[in-house]
């Protein structure tokens, strides 16, 4: 495996992991163009890149035909009266071992021809590795034959579109091919036939025009030739380019590369931004809304009171429905605002429903314990603060007897009842003052206590519910993003260049055999 097979492939492998966790989150477009360049990229790949496969799309009468025979200098292809209309595949390779990449491209074996071995050798040395194609017609009315385009165009390494000076602005190119292939620059060419039927003043303005309409289309630097079969002009610079893409030996993996790099370019429109969400900013928040929604700090106001009074039954009733449905709302709102409409829905499919929400909120409440019972020293307290008061009572009758004479007592025996009275009397109203601040604080501690344990329950309800599948699925966002991010190119392939001087289209001199040296052509000035 070569390097560049090594970097495409886990390239492919980044993007299928991510197509795979993204899922039906994705739009149908989105994922059926993914999942379509992945499977292409990994087809291509597993027959290598040494071959470099160019094809030659056009319309009707566009010439695509004699393009094929200049290039190749044979008469393989059929040409005019003989056949108006390219119906199948032709194809010329430059290689002897380019058999089974053939029959990958479904290109019939009668219909194939190779420019290899002794004969050719010094003259078509700079091809070598070359695989051509001239395909059917794409808008020829038979059926059958655009489909053979539309399967062949997405696994070739360079597109060579023939047009004619009639037809060169066709819809149908435009809307339904060039398009449809941004970040193809690299591996696109314009080739704009027939040019000798145009005045040579008009030359130059034709093929001006026909950039305006490429960069119309997103394909900016796609080299434009005029071209004549008849006259051979442009031929030569034709074959320049197909130099380039050969000697390069990256147009391959440049046009897998490409495909990968729209690929993740159309995920991460899926995954746009890093999502601005952490769970511990909303707990707090919907914590409380959830308490409210359950009554949970009157009950624990009932509580409190049922110890302090030392009767009542609190309980948690169902709570609010309503309340419920607008904290998950929120939940919602919160955590998918930065979210695809894909990922939105799979966010909300994801967490607890309303009444999913208000069932785990009621059984988690009804395990709080809901103690009205008062001080462990209740009944020791209440029991002492009687036992003073009957003292008090008792002293404080036998005081006012023995102040009435009533009971022969002395003045200091009286007295002293008196003050043992009064001190029966306060030790009542300690204990008494003593136990209900003792049940206050118990009360005010279970009131806490209650709060405290339901907001905890709570806080489990919403991670376990809303907050375990929403982390979940935006980690999800993040690798795919990340995969996405991998995915794309770091270097994509420079633009075909038409090297040398300009020209206006005058008549250029025939190709002439053998190497045609880049430093000897001329360049169709834009």
């Amino acid at each position: 495996m070569t390097s560049q097979d090594a970097t495409l492939g886990a390239r492919t492998e980044d993007l299928g992991r991510a197509l795979q966790i993204a899922g039906s989150r994705l739009d149908d477009t989105v994922f059926g163009t993914v999942a379509s360049s992945v499977a292409g990229v990994r087809e291509r790949l597993a027959l290598g890149v040494d071959h470099t496969v160019v094809a030659l799309a056009g319309g009707t009468g566009s010439g695509k035909s004699s393009t094929f025979n200049k290039i190749s200098r044979l008469t393989f292809a059929d040409v005019g009266v003989k056949r108006p209309t390219t119906a199948k595949v032709t194809a010329c390779s430059w290689s002897d071992d380019a058999s089974a990449l053939l029959d990958w491209l479904g290109v019939e074996r009668e219909r194939r021809i190779t420019r290899a071995g002794e004969l050719d050798a010094a003259d078509e040395a700079s091809l070598a590795g070359l695989v051509l194609l001239d395909l059917p017609d794409h808008d020829s009315v038979a059926p059958g034959h655009r489909e053979v385009v539309d399967k062949v165009l997405p696994l070739v390494d360079l597109l060579v579109w023939v047009v004619d000076p009639q037809k060169y602005a066709d819809d149908a190119l435009h809307t339904g091919y060039l398009r449809d292939t941004p970040g193809m620059q690299a591996s696109t060419v314009v080739v704009l036939n027939q040019i000798d039927t145009v005045p040579v003043g008009q030359r130059e303005n034709l093929v001006n025009d026909v950039k305006r309409l490429l960069r119309d289309d997103g394909l900016e630097d796609v080299p434009v030739v005029a071209a004549s079969t008849k006259t051979d002009v442009g031929i030569a610079e034709l074959r320049g380019l197909l130099e380039q893409t050969v000697a390069r030996r990256s147009v391959a993996a440049g046009r897998a590369a490409g495909e990968l790099d729209a690929a993740a370019a159309l995920l991460l429109s899926q995954t746009p931004a890093e999502v601005p969400w952490h769970i511990d900013t909303v707990l707090e928040r919907e914590i409380d809304a959830l308490a409210r929604a359950a009554g949970l700090e009157s009950v624990a106001a009932q509580v409190g009171a049922a110890v302090r009074n030392g009767y009542g039954s609190p309980e948690f009733r169902p709570p609010d429905a309503d309340a419920i449905a607008l904290s998950r709302s929120r939940w919602l709102t919160g955590a998918g605002e930065a979210l695809k409409p894909g990922w939105q829905r799979s966010l909300a499919s994801g967490v607890a429903s309303a009444q999913e929400l208000a069932g785990a909120v009621t059984s988690a409440l009804q395990g709080i314990s809901l103690d009205t019972r008062g001080p462990t020293t209740q009944r020791l307290t209440r029991r002492l603060a009687l036992g003073a008061v009957v003292v008090a009572v008792v002293l404080g009758l036998l005081t006012v007897l023995a102040a009435l004479d009533l009971l022969p007592v002395g003045d200091t025996a009286a007295t002293v009842l008196g003050v043992l009275a009064i001190a029966a009397a306060v030790t009542a109203l300690v204990a008494f003052l003593t136990g209900m601040q003792v049940r206050r604080a118990l009360a005010a501690r279970r009131t806490q206590g209650v709060i405290a344990s339901g907001r905890a329950a709570l806080e489990r309800v919403l991670r376990q519910t809303m907050g375990v599948p929403t982390q979940k699925l935006l980690d999800e966002h993040r690798a795919v993003r990340e995969l996405a991010q991998s995915a794309r190119d770091d270097g994509p392939s420079e633009p075909l260049r038409l090297a040398g001087s300009s020209t206006t289209g005058a008549a250029m001199p025939p190709a002439s055999p053998g190497t045609v040296r880049l430093s000897d052509l001329g360049t169709v000035r834009a």
